[in-house]
């Protein structure tokens, strides 16, 4: 098995270990869980060690049959086991692998039905591990769904007391999400081939060997003559072939000169639209973000930990994964509107941020913010500005998980997130307002943390965007204004001046060491990537530029 398909299938196949063990062995459930999900985090390091940061293309492939039928005039339908890792996936897959540890450590807050929640937690690793590897569309998309499940299981049973409301919702916005997406995949399959599938269909060649590059030339050629007979055509959601027009059939409605409209647009731009949608729910973009702080306020804290750290990046990664190769010139055309769209989620979410009590929602939609700066970068189409959204993507991972276990530190003493209950906390608890202030400054993008690089990285792209006039951009260097106010703000207000609090001294004692052994490991880490960068730049670089290729 290789070490991907290790990836996913470790954790599911120990969520149905978890299930059936009997119910005396509760204790053992939280060891299992920590245990799988640091071998993950040793594997997705290990994976990274070894990634060819000068490779062009996807490594550690894997490539199965997994459906072929066929149709008869409608061609062959062929749906692949696909997996593998570039640069703009490589850090997703390491973020999930520290986040996910992380988070089955900050489970051991959770005190009932352990057994369906430590199953449920590993069975959401596999699913997310598999979206971020998933070469074929279909593949994905079958991820994408399955981990609904679990998150929303999550939320609804271990959340608060809105819990079923937050899970409703939750699915809701993005089981509608997930609609839009699978109307564009189905429209992909109809129109586009797999071109060395359907050599060997033809009987060009006989064995995957005598691939060349003619090879496919030849096919593509015959495709836009015409001259290859539909039952012998091999239709594909293979995410390598998808981004080349070349591979579209010319009478398709997702083919690059078709000329069919709806609304004086193309098909391929609503198609575009429809992903930006689907996606953009996930990221979450505004106006389609309000699942996100209800979702977060009643969430247990390790499930906030892995929605925040990990699930929100799905959006991101599916943007420049699917949307942006196979639409770039919808891509190009929406730039204007996207960046928009980008720069009033960084200024709504920061002005909600600042007018929050709660300390959960304030990260919530400081949350939103921050993922307003990627989707910012992505519509840049600049190189330093899509770099700097997979960094910021990354950055966000690592600090936000940080934050979310800082609040539920605070929340598992008193059961009170609200910022007004707390004065003066430094000569209480020294530690936890040192840790604080660190994932504070990072978040508002002090330099020497990873924060700022992601920020500055994004603005830079979209101040050297060809597509987007430069005061979009000014508008969202407000936001790391409005940031710096709303962390400075809390801080002042929770942790400085005498000490008051709603409750006894004696419960607002330190970290203890098991909070300890997640903070300082993040802490340390959004650190390190604010000094040395190129930790990630190196890795994303060059997926990246051949991703901008597409738009020349």
């Amino acid at each position: 098995m290789s070490v991907l398909s290790l990836l996913i299938f470790l954790p599911i196949a120990f969520s149905v270990v978890i299930l059936l063990l009997p119910e005396n062995l509760k204790g053992y459930f939280k060891w299992i869980t920590v245990g799988v999900t640091a071998v993950e985090f040793l594997l997705t390091i290990w994976v990274y060690l070894q990634f060819d940061q000068h490779t062009e293309g996807f490594q550690f492939l894997v490539q199965k049959d997994w459906i072929t039928l066929p149709l008869g005039s409608l061609g062959v339908a062929s749906i692949d086991y696909l997996i593998g890792v570039d640069g703009i996936s490589m850090p997703m897959v390491l973020l999930t692998g520290l986040v996910m540890f992380i988070g089955s450590i900050s489970s051991f807050e959770i005190g009932q039905k352990e057994k369906a929640y430590y199953a449920l937690y590993l069975l959401l690793t596999g699913s997310v591990i598999g979206c971020f590897v998933a070469l074929d569309m279909f593949l994905f998309y079958l991820f994408f769904e399955f981990m609904l499940l679990p998150m929303y299981f999550l939320i609804g049973i271990w959340g608060g007391p809105r819990k079923e409301y937050a899970s409703i919702k939750f699915f809701i916005y993005t089981l509608v999400g997930s609609l839009f997406i699978l109307v564009v995949m189905i429209g992909l399959y109809l129109s586009a081939i797999d071109p060395v599938e359907t050599a060997l269909q033809t009987g060009l060649i006989s064995e995957l060997e005598q691939v060349t590059p003619n090879l496919i030339s030849e096919i593509q050629r015959l495709l836009a003559e015409g001259r290859l007979p539909s039952e012998q055509l091999v239709h594909t959601f293979d995410l390598r072939f998808l981004p080349d027009p070349n591979n579209f059939l010319p009478e398709s409605w997702l083919h690059i000169f078709s000329n069919i409209s709806i609304g004086g647009m193309g098909l391929r731009s609503w198609a575009f639209i429809f992903l930006l949608i689907g996606f953009g729910i996930k990221l979450p973009a505004v106006p389609v973000h309000t699942w996100l702080p209800d979702a977060h306020v009643e969430a247990p804290t390790p499930v906030s930990v892995v929605l925040a750290g990990i699930l929100l990046k799905i959006g991101g990664y599916g943007l420049l994964r699917i949307a942006y190769p196979i639409f770039p010139e919808a891509a190009s055309e929406l730039a204007f509107v996207i960046a928009l769209v980008g720069v009033v989620s960084i200024l709504y979410g920061a002005y909600n941020a600042l007018a929050m009590n709660d300390l959960k929602k304030l990260i919530a939609y400081s949350s939103v913010s921050h993922m307003g700066f990627v989707l910012l970068g992505i519509a840049s189409l600049t190189s330093e500005g899509i770099n700097g959204a997979v960094f910021q993507m990354f950055s966000h991972g690592i600090l936000s998980a940080m934050l979310f276990v800082l609040v539920g530190v605070l929340y598992s003493r008193t059961h009170d997130r609200r910022i007004n209950s707390y004065q003066g906390l430094a000569s209480k608890m020294p530690v936890y307002t040192a840790l604080t202030a660190v994932a504070f400054f990072a978040s508002l993008g002090l330099p020497a943390f990873s924060g700022f690089i992601g920020e500055f990285f994004t603005l830079i792209g979209g101040f050297n965007s060809l597509y987007f006039p430069k005061w979009v951009t000014g508008l969202g260097v407000l936001g790391l204004v409005l940031g710096a106010g709303y962390f400075l703000w809390t801080l002042q207000r929770m942790f400085f001046g005498k000490f008051w609090s709603r409750y006894e001294e004696s419960v607002l004692s330190d970290l203890n060491t098991r909070e300890k052994l997640m903070l300082f490991p993040l802490a340390i880490l959004a650190l390190i990537f604010g000094i040395f960068p190129h930790l990630v730049f190196d890795v994303s670089n060059q997926a990246v530029n051949e991703l901008i290729k597409l738009f020349a």
